[in-house]
């Protein structure tokens, strides 16, 4: 399979998931770049041990957790920042902004909030519920994809599900 190929028929399964982590379609397109730039540097690395779309999944995973990580830096940095210089105005803290394709506008404000207590859960939580739930997974897949076992999916599945649940409750 040529590389192209591999981009062809991976390029919107990465896209997605990636959304599903950053609910941004700039950013998920950005991740997406930068996954399949992985890929192309790696892929003589590639050990079969698991098939081709679980290991681009592993990449986009981390990909889309790496980028989560950094904007939570830059804005701690603002933050801080902002303690010191008056002119911060380009700063932002607010909750997820979703630009997700195909949302009706009178969902966005539920989705947001969906996802803002989402994506205050443990990064394996996340992982394992945005694979189980969006996703469609199975628990096979997950433990193959992020290389543990499917009681242990089950585990995190459950444990994330308990979490968003009492984060909504909290907050109503």
């Amino acid at each position: 399979m040529t590389f192209e190929q591999l981009y062809e028929s991976h390029k919107g399964i990465v896209f997605n998931l990636a959304l599903q982590y950053v609910q941004n379609t700039e950013d998920a397109e950005e991740i997406t770049q930068d996954v399949f730039v992985s890929v192309y540097q790696s892929i003589d690395q590639f050990k079969e041990q698991s098939s081709i779309s679980t290991w681009i999944y592993r990449i986009c995973i981390n990909k889309s957790l790496d980028h989560i990580k950094a904007k939570k830096r830059k804005k701690r940095f603002g933050i801080f920042t902002s303690l010191f210089y008056e002119d911060s105005s380009d700063l932002r803290y607010d909750l997820p902004n979703i630009d997700h394709p195909g949302i009706q506008l009178e969902q966005k404000e539920r989705l947001t909030y969906l996802f803002s207590c989402i994506n205050q859960l443990p990064d394996k939580q996340k992982t394992a519920l945005i694979l189980s739930k969006i996703e469609r997974k199975s628990q096979v897949e997950i433990a193959a994809i992020m290389n543990i076992s499917p009681k242990a999916v089950e585990s995190l599945v459950q444990r994330a599900k308990t979490g968003v649940l009492k984060k909504m409750n909290l907050n109503e």
